[in-house]
């Protein structure tokens, strides 16, 4: 079987701003204790997402979409390999594994994840 969509963010100007429109519009759940400064989303259903302070060196905010891997190195190889060009590198997210983003041959922007 394939990757399965694991994880989605929004990468946004304004925080704050983005928790009170998505949370009047669909309801959502906002947890702010796990891991502050990134927000996560719950819709009541898996995957759930994240809420991302947009860096100033991205030009657009984004929504960004995390596949699971069982091999991280082994799939960033491979997209490199066939075209992908890296953005963030193999990225370790502490307790819970690692992340990267690579951008497609047409530029849009592929995470991948790995559990611990």
């Amino acid at each position: 079987m394939g990757n399965p969509l694991f994880h989605w963010e929004l990468m946004v100007n304004d925080v704050d701003k983005t928790i009170d429109f998505y949370s009047r519009v669909f309801d959502w759940e906002i947890d702010r204790e796990h891991f502050p400064g990134y927000p996560l989303i719950k819709t009541g259903d898996n995957p759930g997402g994240g809420i991302l302070k947009k860096p100033d060196s991205v030009p657009d905010c984004a929504l960004n979409v995390y596949f699971h891997v069982e091999d991280i190195e082994a799939d960033v190889s491979r997209a490199m390999v066939s075209g992908a060009r890296m953005i963030s590198p193999k990225t370790v997210i502490p307790g819970i594994g690692f992340f990267a983003v690579f951008a497609d041959p047409d530029g849009i922007p592929i995470g991948i994840m790995q559990m611990e």
